[in-house]
């Protein structure tokens, strides 16, 4: 797999491409749609929450690197996120939940695509 380029080595955060991937993935569980829309806010959210700043141009490339970790990496990684399974992948203030053992499969899907 080739891994994206990004202007600035720090956009390279893992734990944002990861919440990404989750919300994706949440999203279609609910929706059985892959939400592009949901992804660009959870972007917008999760920088402006952790006080992170990042170039147009590389929130659009880990926002599709997030969108094709969910959509065609996590079943093969032994991850299927389900309707039941939504609320496991956060906290009550959405974050993710490192305590689920699905988002630890995401971290490490997400680390090894950077």
């Amino acid at each position: 797999m080739t891994k994206p380029e990004f202007s600035d080595a720090a956009s390279a955060r893992p734990d944002l491409l990861c919440f990404l991937v989750a919300t994706a993935a949440a999203s279609y569980a609910l929706t059985q749609e892959w939400r592009v829309d949901h992804v660009v806010e959870g972007c917008r959210q999760w920088l402006a929450k952790n006080s992170v700043t990042m170039c147009w141009l590389d929130r659009v490339r880990i926002g599709q690197l997030a969108l094709k970790i969910a959509n065609r990496d996590l079943l093969d990684a032994g991850v299927a996120v389900r309707l039941s399974s939504v609320n496991a992948l956060f906290t009550n203030e959405w974050e993710l939940n490192e305590a689920s053992t699905m988002v630890q499969r995401m971290m490490a899907l997400c680390q090894e695509a950077l």
